[in-house]
């Protein structure tokens, strides 16, 4: 068989258990739920432009102040990831999520309450915000561990969940506004982000034991090889052998493992588990949160793209309905490029799991090369005149905007910045530097519209943030290779400064029966 999976009395509590990543099974379970995640945290963030107007008017306040409850709310969000990659570690992705969708029901609802803006900075942007990172975090984090092969198309597919709401949940509230008022419709999204717990409850932790795959087909022994272990086995103890603890005295005699695989095969018979006596060694403890990434040259790279990249994802989505109305555009033709840019980000993310889903492929240039195109968009944006230009521009940025945004932290699974086996820490870790750009680079762009009276320097600036993380992700490649190459070079030195191992002959184990048969004559003779 492919792979084999442990049954349980539970399913809906416990692991599941593989001999190798299913790309499947339980897994599109595990997307869905990312897709709906994906709707109910971003697609509302973004969404929530809808209730700007009303709140200026309830609390009395400028736009700016409105502004800053989703600016904490992503900071938030994004600060606390080493938070969510600890909790995830220490108590399992899947009461994390959970307890991530109460916190973001939660602060919704209360919101909807609010009397002052104060009030919303803390319910939407300190109780959801933490909430939307422990919601969103661990959710794709195991969802890349379901899948190996097909992990780069899933994951964008299932990320379209964020475009699909910001096209729908728009409208939606805009119209539930009409007839209950906007509290009332912050209410009913609070209590429909109680989704976000359902999700979590979908996440079954998933366990990958490649020994079974191996004792599946032991392979043969040779006469001889027989009649060496034979001879060991005078001096050793079988049930050592069977502990799993490795007494060879000669480096060749690796078939020794195989030869006491037979005897593992008596408690299978009498109904035991055999999961249980692979695991009589003690599992190494996994670490809450592993920091070692960050002596990773490639992580670091990929650190500071992620930092200047995020610079030139909120701009056209803040910007682009004022500088169409600069251009003389009216209001609903505006919000019709807004609602183009949704979905043309749609097909740009999976057309970016289709192409990285093709081998063999380098996945961090074919990023690189989303990258510049997507730093090409922001600079034509000044450049676009009238309806038609403005549309085509955003349509361009939406597709490339999407290929990025859909991909940049899977990728962080790839062997050429960290691997499957840190991204759990490393994407803590990467969305944590995220969060210092989050929070900057709106009021930076704030700063140069007012100075400047000209919308087209926020474009500017998202394009220079948009080029020098192009440049570092241009050097994860060569720093990952230029590293391993350097440990192996240390590994070589150290190794030439110990001295060369003694070397032994071929025949050591006839040596040494050789040297125990003249012993036991001598003593015969005696």
């Amino acid at each position: 068989s492919k792979m084999t999976v442990k049954a349980v009395k539970m399913p809906c509590t416990s692991a599941n258990v593989y001999t190798k990543v299913p790309d499947g099974g339980w897994g599109w379970t595990i997307a869905f739920a990312f897709f709906v995640v994906e709707a109910l945290t971003y697609g509302i963030i973004k969404s929530f432009g809808v209730f700007f107007n009303d709140l200026m008017e309830s609390f009395d306040e400028t736009n700016s102040r409105i502004s800053w409850i989703i600016s904490i709310c992503v900071f938030v969000q994004t600060f606390t990831a080493p938070l969510s990659t600890v909790l995830s570690n220490r108590f399992g992705h899947r009461l994390v999520v959970m307890a991530g969708g109460l916190l973001v029901s939660a602060g919704m609802v209360i919101a909807s309450f609010a009397r002052s803006v104060v009030d919303m900075y803390v319910t939407i942007g300190i109780v959801s915000g933490l909430g939307y990172c422990l919601s969103f975090l661990p959710t794709v984090t195991i969802l890349s561990q379901y899948f190996d092969k097909r992990r780069s198309l899933v994951t964008a597919v299932a990320s379209t969940g964020e475009c699909f709401a910001v096209f729908s949940f728009a409208p939606a509230i805009t119209a539930l506004k009409e007839q209950i008022g906007w509290r009332y419709s912050m209410l009913s999204v609070g209590v429909l982000q109680l989704g976000i717990t359902a999700c979590g409850s979908l996440l079954r932790p998933i366990v990958i034991r490649e020994q079974e795959e191996v004792k599946a087909q032991p392979p043969e022994e040779s006469t001889e090889t027989k009649y060496m272990l034979e001879n060991e086995q005078t001096c050793t103890s079988i049930e050592s052998i069977d502990s799993g603890v490795d007494i060879t005295t000669s480096p060749s005699n690796v078939p020794g493992k195989t030869k006491a695989e037979p005897k593992s095969e008596e408690p299978k018979q009498h109904g035991q588990n055999p999961v249980e006596n692979n695991s009589t060694p003690p599992e190494p403890k996994t670490k809450l949160l592993d920091f070692s990434v960050m002596r990773d040259y490639s992580f670091i790279c990929y650190a500071f793209f992620g930092l200047f990249a995020t610079l030139g994802f909120f701009a056209p989505s803040l910007y682009i309905i004022p500088l169409s109305r600069s251009l003389g555009i009216g209001k609903d033709h505006s919000a019709y490029i807004l609602s183009a840019m949704a979905i043309a980000e749609v097909f740009g993310r999976i057309f970016a799991g289709w192409v990285l889903n093709k081998k063999p492929i380098r996945k961090i240039y074919i990023e690189l090369i989303c990258v510049i195109l997507l730093s090409v968009a922001l600079v034509a944006f000044p450049f676009a005149s009238g309806f038609w230009g403005l549309m085509l521009c955003s349509v361009y940025f939406g597709f490339m905007l999407g290929t990025v945004a859909g991909t940049h932290i899977p990728l962080l699974a790839e062997d050429d910045v960290v691997g499957i086996e840190r991204m759990s820490s490393a994407a803590g870790v990467y969305v944590f530097i995220q969060s210092l750009a989050g929070l900057a680079g709106p009021p930076l762009a704030g700063v140069l519209v007012d100075t400047t009276k000209n919308y087209s320097s926020a474009f500017y600036s998202c394009a220079a943030g948009m080029v020098l993380g192009a440049v570092f992700l241009a050097l994860v490649r060569p720093c990952k290779t230029g590293l391993c190459h350097h440990q192996q070079q240390q590994q070589q030195v150290e190794e030439s400064t110990a001295g060369p191992p003694p070397e032994l002959p071929d025949d050591f184990i006839d040596m040494d029966i050789g040297k125990a048969e003249n012993s036991g004559k001598g003593s015969d003779s005696v």
